[in-house]
């Protein structure tokens, strides 16, 4: 190039000051626009780990959940054949997490409508806690429609409390309807005369045993004694006494603060998830079965009294917390 001496009709002096290659510079704009745009996401736009997880937490919980006549249910209800009837919501959302979407909850021990009129055309299978409250809604369910298999929860635990392999093995584990209904219908209806039956039988135990091994007989009397004479309920107070006696076969709970007004009545497939979003929270009384994971959030929660149709399997009890059944009052 230095050696061209004229440029059209004009002379002219060319010198080369520097050789550049353009594809690096073009490179090196390309380097600083994606470095500014990176600095902008990551401060700006890309979701840090913690905020990444709380959503993959929700959508597991609720994204598949949807509503079924109003009632909670899983997506799949309308197109398959064979449907499974739980309790309440929580019980569905257990159900999601083990991968099963035919489920609808029926709310309570008044079966809806909408779950007469399916058990019409599909294929019901009842999954219900193993307490009395399941029973309940097993002998409703079968008197309004015609179940066909029964899987239960082992007793004492509900539904939702079951990891995956638990809901697996108890479905895989149900049973017709026939067998069961009937003796939950007897179940029901007669204890009351097992209850008053029982304590004669007792009685003539005892006297025959008196005369074989009266040291025996003296030692279970006391303890029988001793058992029907404790004050448990002189600890509770008259105005939780009353409602606890209320709520009694109605498969509903309630929260009291310390003055002992109700903040908040749910059914108690609600109670864990409720208790959880109140503040001031004291005395917690349901018809229903007082289990770990409920004696777990009460004491997270400052609760000091619970009191319940019955207790479950407690392992860990808090100090601080009074449990109490619908037999102590």
């Amino acid at each position: 190039m230095e050696t061209v001496d004229r440029v059209g009709p004009c002379s002219a002096k060319i010198t080369l000051e520097k050789v550049e290659d353009v594809r690096d510079s073009k490179r090196k704009q390309i380097i600083d626009r994606a470095v500014a745009l990176l600095r902008v996401w990551e401060g700006e736009t890309s979701p840090g780990a913690q905020e990444i997880t709380d959503k993959v937490t929700r959508e597991t919980k609720t994204a598949e959940i949807t509503r079924f006549n109003g009632l909670p249910a899983g997506p799949s209800v309308q197109e398959s054949d064979t449907i499974i009837v739980v309790e309440g919501r929580a019980d569905v959302l257990a159900l999601l997490r083990a991968g099963i979407k035919n489920v609808v909850a029926v709310e309570g021990t008044s079966i809806p409508p909408s779950i007469i009129k399916l058990a019409k055309t599909k294929t019901i299978i009842a999954f219900l806690d193993g307490d009395r409250g399941g029973d309940l809604i097993l002998k409703e369910l079968s008197q309004v429609t015609d179940i066909k298999f029964v899987a239960r929860a082992p007793a004492g635990r509900e539904v939702e409390e079951l990891t995956t392999k638990e809901i697996t093995k108890a479905l895989r584990n149900k049973v017709p309807a026939s067998q069961v209904v009937g003796r939950i219908k007897r179940g029901v209806s007669e204890s009351a005369t097992t209850r008053a039956s029982s304590t004669p039988k007792r009685r003539t135990r005892r006297t025959t045993q008196k005369t074989t091994a009266p040291r025996r007989t003296a030692t279970r009397s006391k303890t029988t004694t001793r058992s029907v004479t404790r004050p448990k309920s002189g600890s509770i107070p008259k105005p939780i006494r009353e409602l606890a006696e209320k709520i009694q076969e109605t498969m509903t709970a309630m929260i009291l603060d310390k003055d002992k007004k109700v903040l908040k009545e749910v059914h108690v497939a609600e109670l864990a998830s409720m208790l959880q979003e109140i503040e001031k929270a004291k005395t917690i009384i349901l018809d229903g079965v007082i289990t770990q994971r409920l004696v777990d959030i009460a004491g997270e929660r400052g609760v000091t009294l619970i009191i319940g149709a019955r207790t479950g399997k407690i392992v860990k009890r808090p100090v601080k917390i009074k449990i109490h059944t619908f037999n102590d009052l």
